[in-house]
């Protein structure tokens, strides 16, 4: 192929990629974005529904309720999207199991970036800079596709934990 040719087949490429960020941007498609809409229902309902795998002190129980610095990383990143957190407490193949049906919006515990759940959920990425990871890689779940909510829990976690 001459170098003609070549040149104009990369126009091509690159003027029919311009057409689709445009055809993309024309329908209102946002980038991330969530399938189910789950990061819109937890700011339009106000509640974000999240599990507890209670995990040595990074997340303990207080009269029934979850505490500790994943418990306040949750609550915080639910005050930022205007909601308060709805807790179910269970172990975390309970809690996958919700996730994956829906009817959970995120989960945490001692779960760190080896989780062998990363088949049957979303995982975000290793954080071992919260207060009593000693030194481990935790990591949060969500359900599987639903790329904005993942994107806003991280920009949130980037901010709150230090690398």
């Amino acid at each position: 192929m001459t170098e003609q040719g070549v040149l104009w087949r990369r126009a091509v490429r690159a003027g029919a990629g311009i057409l689709v960020a445009l055809a993309l941007t024309g329908c209102g498609v946002a980038i991330p974005a969530d399938p189910d809409g789950t990061l819109e229902t937890v700011r339009s309902s106000g509640v974000l529904r999240a599990g507890a795998s209670p995990s040595d002190d990074v997340l303990r129980l207080e009269d029934g309720e979850p505490s500790g610095p994943l418990a306040d990383l949750v609550e915080g990143f639910a005050r930022q999207q205007g909601a308060s957190v709805e807790w179910t407490v269970g172990s975390e193949e309970t809690l996958v199991d919700q996730l994956e049906q829906g009817e959970l919006d995120l989960v945490a515990g001692g779960m760190t970036d080896a989780t062998p759940w990363v088949d049957l959920v979303s995982v975000t990425r290793g954080y071992s800079g919260i207060d009593g990871a000693d030194g481990r890689s935790l990591v949060f779940l969500l359900p599987l596709g639903e790329n904005a909510l993942q994107s806003a829990l991280e920009a949130y976690l980037d901010r709150e934990v230090a690398p």
